[in-house]
């Protein structure tokens, strides 16, 4: 039995070791795009920050970790999969045949389609290599133009000023992180890091960037204005590294289509992580969820059914937490609510507090909050349980601050 495993990132890696746990005898490889070791994106933050070199943001240790588990890792890029004939492929021209295969490729930056975005100083914030040229741009002293405030371009936020930069962050949105945080919350992180010395504009995009005679770069914005640019970093999105499949049978919608096995549409082949669109806990629809916890869960199960076991996968939590230069915000679940649902929420703007809880009856389906992090764990609780409040529901309605106090009564009335 050979399993291949597309991906080196935690999907992948998680996947591979589940296969050997469950296989001892089978050949085991997994197939890394980029020239390093398998490695956590996460990590990249502190790499940019200087708190890790590159070997800390490495998953597992390159030099034994892999070769004790018999576990072949190769650096390639797969081309084509064939799977009638159960092939790969590969850049480098050679083939592999595979008999279960997982394809766990993630996904890449979105370019913005603005012109100027060729220049050597644009750059995304994606990859080692990426965070490796940051590094050499983002000295001192240094004009960094940050386009886009979603979740990535947030989580690098204190990373880039602990650089020394001037930081300036241009938003087409109405607010930060809009698919995260609603209006008010959003807007309590531009207002915060406004306050640590960030030029914020949101409801402002980006026309172009422009490299004068004289070499120097300039940004102009969509409000009239122009920026000058020693670095500029693109975080708009990323999609799902699906283009190699496009000459097999494997549907693709959104990404790969899996069932409750994790099996694409064909049944040697499987999929996990940012390129698998999976059950959503909330919706029951299938979806992509760009989420590292999402893609652990995805590969060991994957790996799993891949052995035989037939373990179901019940579908995974919308989640987020997001730390914005020491604000810590949150959310879960259907957090912009359900039609004829209830909410309540709590606002303080003086002290960067918010607290936003959605209900579908009785249960809660959805939450965010911002600078509250004591109720991080227990609203991610009792939104995976679907517990019944019952008097409990109403109680919060009337103060949202009870969210521990309702768990522990409805958790200890199960028990």
């Amino acid at each position: 039995m050979h399993y291949i495993v597309i991906g080196a990132g935690p999907a992948g890696v998680v996947a591979a070791e589940t296969l050997r746990k469950n296989d001892q005898h089978a050949d085991i490889t997994i197939i890394g795009a980029e020239p390093e070791p398998p490695y956590s994106r996460m990590a990249i933050p502190y790499f940019l920050e200087g708190k890790i070199e590159q070997e800390g943001s490495y998953l597992r240790d390159p030099s034994s970790h892999f070769s004790s588990l018999k576990i072949d890792v190769i650096q390639d890029i797969v081309n084509n999969v064939d799977t009638a004939e159960q092939l790969l492929t590969l850049n480098s021209g050679s083939t592999l045949q595979f008999d279960k295969l997982l394809i766990a490729t993630g996904s890449r930056p979105l370019a913005p389609p603005i012109p100027g975005t060729d220049l050597d100083i644009v750059h995304s914030c994606w990859t080692l290599e990426d965070a490796r040229k940051i590094i050499e741009l983002a000295q001192p002293g240094s004009n960094v133009i940050l386009i886009g405030a979603g979740f990535i371009g947030c989580i690098i936020l204190e990373s880039l000023l602990k650089r020394g930069i001037n930081l300036t962050i241009v938003e087409t949105g109405n607010r930060m992180v809009p698919r995260m945080l609603n209006d008010k919350a959003g807007g309590l992180i531009k207002s915060w890091c406004i306050e640590k010395g960030i030029d914020v504009k949101t409801s402002c995009g980006v026309e172009s960037i422009i490299r004068n005679t004289e070499g120097l770069v300039g940004v102009k914005l969509s409000d009239g204005s122009q920026l000058a640019a020693d670095l500029v970093i693109t975080a708009t999105g990323v999609k799902p590294n699906t283009e190699f499949l496009e000459n097999s049978e494997i549907q693709i919608d959104k990404g790969l289509l899996v069932n409750e096995y994790m099996q694409t549409s064909d049944s040697n082949v499987y999929a996990a992580g940012d390129v698998a669109q999976a059950l959503d806990f909330s919706t029951g629809n299938h979806e992509v969820q760009a989420i590292q916890t999402t893609s652990t869960d995805h590969g060991r199960i994957a790996a799993l059914n891949m052995c035989g076991k037939k373990v179901q996968h019940e579908g995974s939590i919308n989640m987020n937490v997001l730390d914005t230069v020491g604000l810590i915000s949150c959310s879960f679940g259907l957090w912009m609510g359900v039609e004829d649902g209830e909410s309540v929420e709590i606002y303080n703007e003086k002290d960067y507090r918010y607290l936003n809880l959605q209900f579908d009856g009785d249960i809660l389906v959805g939450a965010s909050s911002t600078g509250m992090t004591q109720h991080i764990g227990v609203l991610r609780g009792l939104i995976e349980s679907r517990l019944q409040l019952g008097v409990w529901k109403d109680r919060l309605l009337k103060d949202p601050t009870l969210i521990m106090e309702a768990y522990m009564a409805n958790t200890q009335e199960l028990g």
